[in-house]
C-alpha cells in the first residue's frame, strides 16, 4: 500500500531559544499522521537537528525546517551562550 501524500504540516514552537550544549524539541504536526518528516538546519554550525531535537552548537541564529512531501514548515532558533 502506498502511503497517502502529506496534506498539511506545521511545527511548534515556531521560535525558540536554546543554550550552547543544550537541546530543545520542535514538534511537527503532519497530516496524515505517520508521514515521513525530514529535518534540516540552515546553519549546522549554530544548531543541529535530529528528529525534531535541536542542539545548540554555537551562539547565533538558525532556521530549522521540517519537510514532508511538498510541504515544509520552519522554526527560528536563537542559540545563546548562557
Amino acid at each position: 500500500l502506498a502511503l497517502a501524500s502529506t496534506t498539511a504540516l506545521s511545527v511548534s514552537p515556531t521560535t525558540a531559544s536554546v543554550a550552547v550544549g543544550e537541546t530543545t524539541t520542535i514538534t511537527a504536526d503532519v497530516t496524515p499522521e505517520g508521514s515521513t518528516v525530514v529535518w534540516s538546519s540552515s546553519n549546522s554550525r549554530v544548531a543541529t537537528v535530529a528528529d525534531g531535537v535541536v542542539t545548540g552548537v554555537a551562539a547565533g541564529t538558525a532556521v530549522i525546517t521540517a519537510t514532508s512531501g511538498n510541504f515544509s514548515a520552519s522554526a527560528a532558533i536563537t542559540v545563546t551562550t548562557e
